[in-house]
């Protein structure tokens, strides 16, 4: 590391408590985007956001869309010949139901004690705020300590992420120029593990939607009615149990037809990075690792596609006893995709395996909510390579290459409408409880990922930009 950058990691050190207190200002804001009611909340974190990056220098504002803003920001300070890099995080955050399982308040940012340190516990800790602040805060320690950054930075922050994307694509395509760039990163990924950085080349892609099976005109008496007419509670559960044979195969047609199959020397270069059982385990609070027959865990999840019920709604679900035949029973259903798979091609699939069980005198309600491909990164960029060097730098252990198997729609995004193949890279760890009440980020993660971003943004620097 240059002193250059020494400087630079002492300024993030120094800075640590102030840079907490920001993020915690940050997490205090509940952006909830897929809840309407929060809409103003949304449109307010976006603001601060953008504040704090005007407050840095930068060039930066949020954008209204047909849904929630984009904040968009610049910093030529490394002059026009550097290496341009966008920078990608989102702000929004999923709802933070169950309310009764926090044992904190989810939007006030606590700092507990952790068995491996202080963590900082809210919504939107590790999914996404700390992360997208790791990238913020290291640019904030490069302009106070030389008054300028390394590479050229753009920095896209979206409000969507949590509730589908729908104005992304729009978005980048009128802000096309002002998005061009060398490459990107996005931040919206996690580590091996505490002490194992890691760079993701394959994520999985995402169908989802909501279906609604209708029956009677009302809900109906179930000691006047029962067994004369289509339950659509017992209907739907007896539909939904046909999703998977007893080798945890998805039974919808054509469900594995374009699955690329992984070769065996990258699965065993996965299966070699260690105990993926016991981590998934402990991180779940599991007893038993389960799926697809044939398959290790790792491929089950960064390589095989799944179908998941993720909600189901139906009847009486209030306290005590209601004898009651519901008029409706829903459920909410994604599939995880693996590369080749088509999004449109496995949405209709889906569709067509409820619409072929629909029982008599029923009707089927669909919602959809985003259908995206699965993504694999090509692993022999110089971009890629400089930030791998980067993270060994600043963690002092080697960056290795890993799946995940969540989905981000905008690296797809980015790859189609702008012609940039990301950098997937973040510090999050398997037990942050992300989507899940009690939602944490470490505080030694915010602290060595803010000095990895340091680090980085220095071995892009040095990459050399095609003329």
């Amino acid at each position: 590391m240059s002193e250059h950058l020494d400087a630079v990691l002492d300024r993030i050190d120094a800075d640590l408590d102030a840079a907490i207190a920001r993020l915690q200002a940050l997490l205090a804001i509940p952006s909830i985007s897929t809840d309407p009611a929060h809409t103003e909340d949304v449109a307010r974190c976006a603001e601060h956001l953008a504040e704090d990056l005007q407050s840095m220098g930068m060039e930066a504002a949020a954008h209204q869309t047909q849904g929630h803003p984009m904040v968009l920001a610049h910093d030529d300070s490394a002059g026009p010949d550097a290496a341009h890099v966008l920078y990608y995080g989102h702000y929004d955050v999923q709802p933070i139901e169950p309310l009764d399982e926090w044992t904190v308040e989810p939007f006030a940012g606590t700092i507990v004690e952790g068995p491996a340190g202080p963590r900082i516990v809210a919504r939107g800790a590790a999914d996404d705020k700390g992360q997208l602040m790791t990238f913020v805060e290291a640019m904030r320690a490069w302009r106070s300590v030389h008054g300028s950054l390394p590479v050229r930075v753009t920095i896209l922050c979206e409000g969507e992420e949590e509730s589908g994307s729908l104005s992304l694509d729009p978005f980048l395509k009128e802000h096309r120029s002002a998005l061009s760039a060398d490459t990107c990163i996005i931040c919206d990924c996690g580590m091996w593990d505490a002490d194992t950085p890691a760079i993701t080349s394959s994520l999985r892609g995402l169908v989802y939607l909501e279906a609604t099976l209708h029956g009677p005109l009302h809900d109906l008496h179930s000691g006047m009615y029962g067994g004369a007419v289509v339950n659509p509670a017992n209907a739907l559960t007896e539909i939904l149990g046909q999703l998977h044979d007893d080798q945890g195969r998805v039974q919808i047609e054509g469900f594995y037809d374009d699955v690329r199959v992984v070769d065996e020397a990258q699965v065993s270069q996965w299966n070699a990075l260690g105990d993926a059982d016991e981590m998934i385990l402990r991180s779940s609070g599991s007893g038993a690792t389960f799926g697809e027959a044939g398959y290790s865990t790792l491929e089950r999840t960064w390589a095989r596609p799944t179908c998941d019920i993720n909600g189901l709604l139906a009847g009486y679900i209030g306290a005590g006893a209601k004898t009651v035949i519901g008029a409706t029973a829903s459920v909410k259903l994604s599939c995880r995709l693996v590369a080749d798979q088509d999004p449109a091609a496995i949405e209709t699939a889906l569709v067509a395996f409820l619409e072929t069980r629909t029982p008599p005198a029923c009707r089927w309600e669909i919602i959809r909510h985003g259908a995206s491909p699965a993504i694999a990164v090509p692993t022999d960029s110089p971009w890629l390579a400089a930030a791998a060097d980067g993270l060994t730098a600043a963690f002092g252990t080697k960056a290795v290459c890993i799946g995940s198997g969540g989905s981000i729609p905008v690296a797809g995004s980015f790859a189609e409408i702008l012609g940039i193949d990301a950098i997937l890279l973040g510090f999050s760890l398997e037990d942050d409880l992300i989507h899940a009440p009690n939602e944490k980020y470490e505080v030694r993660s915010f602290r060595d990922g803010t000095r990895a971003q340091a680090a980085i943004m220095e071995a892009l620097s040095g990459v050399e930009v095609p003329a």
